[in-house]
């Protein structure tokens, strides 16, 4: 690789146990095997020189290339486009199941629709981080690379020549793998990397149909069971898509991201590990999934919440804030140093190091969740219900403390307001939930704190000299999280003390429509440098402006987002102030809120034409 590429120009691919990027130049430059939070094969994302990548690109020729998704799948197509001629290369990863393997498929066919033209393939991967050495085998059907730590099998996709051709045009350099082919119009070749230590084969072209019609198919069906039929139906369908693919089938926890330290600004600081399921983007998520009508998936994450609570209500602990997929909690936090970062952007690290933070308001989005889940008849087990008494008693007594708050500061802990507003948020919904159900709670507890919780958030949350509640008490600094306060219902819309806090947003916070989530300068995170805007901010005050009755607003703000978004529809966590994306990719958060916000203000703008037809 001779340079980066923005981190909006790349494509999603998955197969829901771990994905792939693709750049626009047809380069899988990020690349995870067996599960997302496992070491990387491919991550010349992350090091253009020492991280390993997978290319299939014209050679020799002057060209231009679009991309796009096959509709209503994650299966993606790269089109070059040059005077000699126009191909296709289309990448997908068949579905894995609900069944832990370490068998993994990587797709990719070309397919030559007019003209001519030369391919160069480059396979240079790179183990466990680029730090295992790794030997190159050449078998009669394909070829292994091996390293002590994993394997990966390259199967061409038969006829063999029409892109590998055995006539000296496949040179082996140092482990790594280079190919050059000629493909004329109507020709299609293609390779197959597999993951799990298989033998080396040629695969059937009837196969590869087989796989990419089972894939196809698969996609389309789950599309078809979303109920959504409002306005940005293409947005949120594939924000929808975007999800599922980083959900792991197995245990259906979501992660964050699928990427490891992109930087919240280039050449800063600001680099982690989102390969991890925080319970308060999932416990968002349900939300998004409800709306939309996907509750086999909720069901599965809320199993999944489900052993976590038992987990910490056991041991009388808080929940911890994110997790490994399959629910372990060892996230040590690793930097390496033997990587120079997205352009430059160190440290590199894998692992996190805020999981072990206390964050009070996580609680309130579980049990937000748990709520919501249990409206449409997902409803916990009397085990689990006994452990979110424990839970929740927990909270009774520990609620008052300062804590890292919703953005990992890693400076001193405080008195986050939203801390205290989620948690307010987890009382609450347990006592709806024991109401409802009948279920045994210590209402008369959880009802006293609950109410002294909200006392304090008006007396100390809410700064009377500015007019506004604040990110911390006895401060004077705004949060773009108090964003969400109206609709987790802690305020109404109309309130005139919310009124004033979301003035005072929109005039310090918000820049173009884009949102900040706070000012590091007047409130320090312990952490130097800048950052972008953040994309679920920006969301979440589409949602304030919508409940605020500013629907014209909101729509506007709305729809200029999509402007944001890339040629794929997809969010990174981030919008620079040049425009371009910034931090983990694709993120969870950026399109849950998306859909979140599509529902609301769908909702509300019908509910105005309603009103108006009325009239």
């Amino acid at each position: 690789m001779d340079s980066y590429p923005a981190i909006e120009d790349h494509g999603l691919i998955g197969d829901l146990q771990t994905a792939a990027l693709v750049t626009c130049d047809g380069t899988v430059d990020w690349f995870c095997a067996p599960r997302f939070d496992s070491p990387s094969i491919f991550a010349a994302l992350l090091d253009k020189e020492k991280g390993g990548y997978f290319q299939i690109a014209p050679h020799d020729v002057r060209y231009v290339t679009k991309q796009l998704y096959l509709p209503g799948t994650p299966i993606l197509i790269t089109r070059f486009i040059s005077a000699d001629g126009v191909a296709e290369v289309m990448d997908f990863m068949p579905v894995t199941g609900e069944r832990v393997t370490d068998a993994h498929r990587l797709v990719r066919l070309i397919t030559m629709v007019r003209g001519s033209m030369r391919f160069r393939v480059e396979c240079r991967p790179r183990f466990n981080y680029a730090r295992d050495e790794h030997q190159l085998e050449r078998h009669h059907s394909g070829y292994v690379f091996r390293s002590r730590s994993a394997t990966l099998t390259f199967n061409p996709v038969d006829p063999v020549r029409r892109l590998i051709s055995e006539q000296g045009d496949i040179h082996l350099e140092g482990g790594d793998l280079v190919a050059y082919g000629t493909l004329n119009e109507g020709d299609t070749g293609g390779v197959v990397l597999e993951t799990g230590g298989t033998e080396p084969r040629i695969f059937p072209p009837e196969e590869i149909q087989g796989m990419f019609e089972w894939t196809q198919d698969y996609w389309r069906r789950w599309l078809e069971r979303s109920r959504y039929t409002g306005r940005w139906r293409e947005m949120v369908e594939r924000s929808a898509i975007t999800l599922k693919l980083m959900t792991y089938a197995p245990t259906g926890a979501m992660i964050a991201a699928p990427t490891a330290a992109l930087p919240e600004l280039v050449g800063g600081t600001r680099n982690w590990d989102y390969r991890y399921t925080w319970v308060r983007d999932t416990s968002f998520s349900v939300h998004a999934l409800l709306g939309l009508g996907f509750t086999e998936e909720v069901s599965r994450y809320m199993n999944w919440l489900d052993e976590r609570i038992r987990e910490a209500g056991d041991h009388q602990d808080p929940l911890k804030i994110m997790y490994r997929v399959d629910g372990s909690s060892d996230l040590h936090e690793e930097v390496l140093d033997h990587l120079e970062g997205y352009r430059g952007s160190r440290p590199v690290r894998i692992g996190n190091g805020a999981a072990d933070q206390l964050q009070l308001d996580i609680h309130g989005e579980a049990l937000y969740a748990m709520h919501l889940a249990d409206e449409q008849g997902i409803r916990v087990s009397h085990q689990v219900w006994k452990s979110t008494v424990r839970l929740v008693d927990w909270l009774c007594h520990n609620w008052d403390q300062p804590d890292a708050g919703i953005w990992e500061s890693r400076h001193h802990p405080r008195n986050y307001t939203f801390g205290r507003v989620m948690s307010w948020v987890a009382l609450d919904r347990a006592i709806r939930l024991a109401t409802r159900t009948g279920r045994p709670g210590d209402m008369a507890c959880w009802t006293e704190q609950r109410n002294r919780i909200y006392d304090q958030v008006m007396a100390r949350g809410y700064n009377r000299d500015r007019g506004t509640f604040v990110q911390a008490y006895d401060e004077a600094v705004l949060d773009a999280a108090l964003l969400a306060m109206p609709a987790v219902g802690f305020v109404t819309p109309s309130d005139p003390l919310w009124q004033s806090t979301l003035q005072a947003i929109e005039r310090e916070l918000v820049s173009d429509s884009l949102v900040h989530r706070y000012d590091p300068v007047h409130s320090p995170d312990g952490l130097p440098g800048h950052e972008g805007t953040f994309n679920m901010c920006t969301f979440w005050y589409v949602e304030a402006l919508a409940r605020a009755g500013r629907l014209d607003d909101a729509r506007l703000t709305f729809e200029k987002m999509f402007t944001f978004s890339n040629h794929l529809g997809l969010y990174a966590e981030e919008i620079a102030a040049t425009g371009e994306q910034i931090g983990n990719y694709p993120q969870a958060f950026s399109h849950l809120s998306l859909i979140n916000s599509a529902l609301t203000l769908n909702d509300l703008l019908d509910s105005e034409a309603d009103a108006r037809r009325r009239r």
